[in-house]
């Protein structure tokens, strides 16, 4: 599955998140404690995201190869500005609204007969 998000208020650029992406973010819990209690979303903020993910990198001895594929697909495109970060983090939690959400039972399964 894929999610669009804008990098400019205009929408001329935007960029295609993948489920992988998501999970890794989730994974190394990337957007926690990222934002301060202000809740704005700047270019300071993405240049902490950037800090914060080399340092994973730096310290995974090679094995984070997640985290090196959202950094060249998503963090460090060239068009990524604190607009798109902002747009990222919105996607971001509504997917996992989605990942916390219980599954609806399938009506096709059998149902258990309760015992008399």
């Amino acid at each position: 599955m894929y999610y669009d998000i804008h990098l400019n208020a205009s929408g001329t650029h935007t960029l295609e998140i993948t489920e992988d992406n998501l999970q890794t973010i989730r994974k190394y819990a990337l957007f926690r404690h990222l934002v301060d209690s202000n809740g704005i979303v700047d270019e300071s903020v993405l240049t902490k995201l950037k800090y914060n993910i080399r340092s994973l990198i730096a310290n995974s001895d090679g094995k984070a190869t997640d985290l090196l594929d959202l950094c060249i697909d998503v963090i460090y495109h060239s068009k990524m500005k604190a607009y798109g970060l902002q747009q990222l983090i919105n996607v971001y939690k509504q997917w996992e609204a989605l990942q916390d959400e219980p599954e609806e039972p399938d009506d096709t399964d059998p149902q258990p007969v309760p015992a008399q």
